[in-house]
C-alpha cells in the first residue's frame, strides 16, 4: 500500500541532500546563474563521490539482481532526492553527474547487454553525464512524429545525420567527460513514428559534434547544446530496439516513450522544489516583517496575503502527493502514464504561479537580485516545457481518459 510518509530508509539520504543544499549550492547559486556556462567542477566532484557511496548512478534507479525485500523505493528514493536538490537550486541540480534522460532511455528500451555496457561509465572514477537528443530545428512537440535525423545500416555499422537542438547536458555528455547521448533517428522515414529508434552515440564518436551552447532565461549553470551528426558511425548494436519496422505493435518508439513515464514525474519533483524555495523564502521575509500566517483561522478572517500563502502551500502539497503516487507506481512496476502527465501538468502550473506570485508579493525585494526569488521565477518556466510541454501532457491525459488516439485529439 502507498504511504506518503518519507519512508525511514529514505530519510537518511534526505537529510545529506538537505545538508548539500543548503551548504553547497544555496551558496553558489547566484554566481553560476550569472557565470552562465562556468562548470561547478567542486559540487561535480563532490557528488560523484558521494553518490557512489550511497550506490546512486542514475536518476532513474537500476533493476536489481536481489530478490526484493519489502516495497520498492528507487523511483520514490529519488524525487525526494531530487525534490531537495532542486530547492538547493535546480541549474545545479542538473550538472549533477550520473545517469540523466539517456540512462532513463536505455533503461526503458534497451537490452541487458546494453544496460551493463553503457550504463558503467557512470560506476568509473571520474564523473560522467549522459543526454537524450530528440528535438530538432523544424518541430517542437509534434517532433516524435516528424524526426528527420536517419540512420541508415552500413555492414556492421548505422550511418547517422541530421541535427538536435535543445540537448540538455550535451556538452557535459560528449566533451567534459566520457559519456552518452541517445539520438533518436528514424531508420524508416517513410514509416513515420514505427521507424524512430534511440542510438546511443558515446563521447568521442567521429561525425558527433556540439556545435553550439544556447544562452537561457533559467538554469544557466545546466548547458543546453545543439548537435549535429554528419556520417556519425556508431556500431550496430548500439540500436535500441528492432532493427525491422512493423508498423503494427512495434516496441521500437512506444518502448522508449517508457522513458518519459519515469522521467516526468521527476521534473514534477524538480518543480516541487523549486516552488517550496519560493514559498518558504516568502514567508521567511514576511516574518522578518512580522507578517506570520494565521492557520486555523476561518478564511473570512485571514489577510488577502494569508489566504494566497495558505493556497498555495495547498497546492503544493497536493502536487506532490500526486508525484509521489506516479512514483509508487513506477516502482511497482504498474502502468503510470495518465499520473505521469498529471503531476508534470500540475507542478509545471504550480511552479511558475508560485514563483510569479513570490515575485510579486515581495514586489521590489522580489525584483531584485540581492534575492534568490527573481532567479527562481527564472528558474521556473522551464519544468513546464521540457519533458514535454504541459499542452502535449494535457493531450496524453485527455487521450486516455477519453479513450481516444492521436489522430482523433491532437
Amino acid at each position: 500500500m502507498i504511504s506518503f510518509e518519507m519512508p525511514e530508509s529514505i530519510r537518511k539520504t534526505a537529510v545529506l541532500m538537505e545538508t548539500i543544499a543548503d551548504n553547497m549550492m544555496r551558496p553558489v547559486a547566484r554566481y553560476f546563474d550569472e557565470h552562465e556556462h562556468e562548470i561547478p567542477w567542486d559540487y561535480i566532484n563532490f557528488m560523484h563521490e558521494a553518490m557512489k557511496q550511497m550506490g546512486v548512478g542514475s536518476i532513474t534507479p537500476k533493476e536489481g539482481k536481489k530478490k526484493r525485500k519489502g516495497p520498492r523505493l528507487g523511483f520514490q528514493r529519488q524525487a525526494f532526492m531530487l525534490e531537495m536538490l532542486s530547492w538547493g537550486d535546480s541549474g545545479l541540480f542538473l550538472c549533477t553527474p550520473g545517469g540523466g534522460l539517456g540512462s532513463a532511455t536505455v533503461l526503458a528500451a534497451g537490452t541487458p547487454e546494453q544496460k551493463e555496457r553503457f550504463l558503467s561509465c557512470h560506476t568509473g572514477d571520474k564523473p560522467t553525464f549522459d543526454a537524450m537528443a530528440l528535438t530538432e530545428p523544424h518541430a517542437g512537440s509534434a517532433m516524435p512524429a516528424e524526426v528527420r535525423t536517419t540512420a541508415v545500416r552500413d555492414g556492421d555499422e548505422w550511418v547517422l545525420n541530421g541535427e538536435k537542438i535543445f540537448v540538455t547536458a550535451g556538452h557535459k555528455a560528449l566533451v567534459d567527460s566520457d559519456g552518452f547521448v541517445v539520438i533518436w533517428a528514424t531508420i524508416d522515414p517513410a514509416a513515420g513514428r514505427a521507424g524512430v529508434r534511440p542510438f546511443v552515440v558515446e563521447a568521442g564518436t567521429p561525425g558527433c559534434t556540439v556545435t553550439k551552447l544556447e544562452h537561457k532565461l533559467g538554469i544557466r549553470a545546466s548547458d543546453t547544446v545543439s548537435i549535429v551528426l554528419q556520417d556519425c558511425r556508431v556500431p550496430f548494436e548500439n540500436l535500441m530496439g528492432s532493427p525491422e519496422v512493423k508498423k503494427k505493435k512495434t516496441k521500437g518508439f512506444k518502448g522508449a516513450m517508457a522513458t518519459f513515464d519515469a522521467t516526468r514525474p521527476l521534473i514534477a519533483a524538480m518543480a516541487v522544489g523549486v516552488a517550496r524555495a519560493a514559498l518558504e523564502s516568502v514567508k521567511q521575509m514576511l516574518e522578518e516583517h512580522e507578517i506570520g500566517i494565521r492557520y486555523g483561522l476561518p478564511r473570512s478572517r485571514l489577510t488577502n496575503i494569508e489566504r494566497e500563502i495558505i493556497d498555495m502551500e495547498t497546492m503544493l502539497r497536493s502536487t506532490w502527493l500526486l508525484t509521489i503516487k506516479a512514483m509508487w507506481l513506477a516502482d511497482e512496476r504498474k502502468p503510470n502514464t495518465i499520473e505521469a502527465s498529471m503531476c508534470k501538468v500540475r507542478a509545471g502550473d504550480l511552479v511558475v504561479k508560485v514563483t510569479q506570485r513570490a515575485v510579486e508579493i515581495m514586489g521590489p525585494l522580489g525584483y531584485s537580485r540581492e534575492y534568490l526569488l527573481e532567479k527562481w521565477f527564472r528558474d521556473a518556466k522551464i519544468n513546464d516545457l521540457y519533458e514535454g510541454t504541459g499542452q502535449i501532457n494535457r493531450l496524453i491525459v485527455a487521450r486516455r481518459i477519453l479513450d481516444y488516439s492521436r489522430h482523433e485529439l491532437s
